[in-house]
């Protein structure tokens, strides 16, 4: 039966055919698939593998579609991203290697990004005080520079927020709804996670939600940011608890609005348990039913500790020099800045498109700061076992994928002569070097079109 016997044109071009909206799957060959006809075709009496179960096989079939998306198969993904001032992106979630990182102009046309090759890096910097002794938190390790906290997604935090606690007290207060999450008119009163934000309801004085474990250090200086907003009524403040217990507060706020204040942890009043923060009401709203506030964006940063590292620091506020414009002498035609000085000129630092290092050990790119406000592409490879979806194999490949498994299967066997483990490694060689060919996709008018535009004239 024809691979197409089960469907018509109309499906493919209207895109209703079962390819998960593709409409180039028939190029490919899932992987279902190839282990199916491996054991059909190589695995049984009287067969080269006499005996397998599928499991085994699986294994092997995975292990070599990784091997072949690492240097065999074509990369075709690509992430789509803004940069914003932070110079800062994750890598994309089933990255493994990249094989290029551009930025887009305002034609959709990719300028590539050159790497820094090492020259710069984001080493691992710890906190320390004024004479540069470290600084431990209570557990004797060291303190990571960088935010101390950062909100991100409240709900779910690596660093779980406490909510309608009071302060001084450390006692929970009552909480009207059982989940702890709100939507507006089924919460009487009290704070509640909602999406990325923290609500308050009819909150009683000194209400308020806290995150422990935070390494704030007696003395010593921090910057607090956080954002209010669907302000109705009440006032509000954050504080840091030392490791002492002592605790410092921002100053009171009570309009919609993002704050940033600078505060020194000194000795207040004594609280029950140290190093946390909390955000509370100052103000007695508990006879105003409905929503009070919103509270978004917390951020806490030890002054002098704001970036990982001082060399990331230095890299990201650096203009770059190839960014650095030079003065031309138009009478003269002469570039006054290099004149004598072009020869032998580097060329990944010829050029303003900008650079960029991966931070391997947080998983980040890293971008000059050109980049800021642009938008970048990476075209990166992953091992293809993401998603089930992702798992198949390019039908110019698929012998090498056949081969690949009875190599893998011979050569984890103990029965097997040596000289046919020799000989079905060079078959494998064989093939995913026919497979590297065949998708290399070289066409003889595209390669002639291209030698047209040189010096040497090429007939065809």
């Amino acid at each position: 039966m024809g691979l197409l016997d089960n469907h018509v044109p109309q499906q493919h071009y209207q895109n209703t055919h079962p390819g998960n909206g593709r409409y180039n799957h028939y190029q490919f060959v899932s992987l279902v698939d190839i282990i199916n006809q491996f054991i059909i075709g190589y695995v049984g009496e009287g067969k080269l593998i006499s005996k397998a179960d599928r499991m085994q096989v699986n294994f092997h079939a995975q292990r070599a579609l990784a091997e072949l998306s690492f240097d065999t198969f074509k990369s075709v993904k690509s992430l789509e991203s803004y940069v914003t001032n932070s110079l800062v992106l994750p890598l994309p979630i089933d990255y493994v290697n990249y094989t290029k990182i551009s930025c887009v102009d305002n034609a959709g046309i990719k300028k590539p990004l050159y790497p820094t090759l090492g020259k710069t890096s984001n080493p691992q910097k710890y906190q320390t005080d004024d004479d540069y002794e470290y600084l431990f938190d209570e557990n004797g390790n060291f303190i990571s520079s960088g935010e101390l906290v950062k909100n991100g997604n409240f709900h779910g935090d690596s660093k779980p927020w406490v909510l309608n606690e009071h302060p001084t007290l450390g006692t929970t207060q009552a909480v009207t709804t059982s989940t702890a999450t709100a939507t507006a008119g089924d919460a009487e009163s009290g704070w509640f996670y909602e999406k990325n934000s923290i609500r308050g309801y009819a909150l009683p004085l000194n209400q308020a939600f806290r995150q422990g474990n935070i390494d704030i250090r007696s003395g010593e200086q921090y910057t607090i940011t956080y954002t209010i907003s669907n302000y109705v009524t009440g006032s509000y403040r954050l504080g840091i608890v030392d490791e002492n217990g002592d605790y410092t507060t921002t100053t009171t706020r009570s309009a919609n609005g993002t704050y940033t204040e600078t505060i020194t942890a000194s000795a207040n009043a004594d609280i029950t348990s140290p190093n946390y923060i909390f955000f509370q009401t100052t103000t007695d709203n508990s006879a105003t039913s409905g929503l009070n506030v919103v509270i978004d964006n917390v951020s806490i940063v030890r002054v002098g500790d704001e970036e990982t590292s001082t060399t990331w620091s230095n890299y990201k506020s650096n203009k770059p020099s190839e960014n650095q414009q030079h003065d031309y002498d138009y009478d003269d035609h002469i570039f006054e800045a290099n004149v004598g000085r072009r020869y032998g000129i580097d060329p990944q630092h010829a050029q303003d498109n900008g650079s960029y290092y991966i931070d391997d050990m947080r998983g980040l790119i890293n971008f000059s700061s050109n980049i800021s406000g642009k938008t970048v592409i990476i075209d990166y490879i992953s091992d293809s076992l993401g998603t089930e979806e992702e798992m198949q194999v390019h039908k110019l490949a698929e012998e090498a994928m056949y081969k690949s498994i009875v190599y893998a299967i011979l050569s984890t066997s103990s029965n097997v002569p040596e000289y046919a483990v020799r000989r079905y490694k060079k078959e494998k060689f064989a093939a995913v070097r026919q497979a590297k060919l065949r998708l290399s996709n070289i066409k003889l008018e595209e390669i002639t079109q291209i030698l047209r535009g040189k010096s040497k004239q090429i007939k065809h």
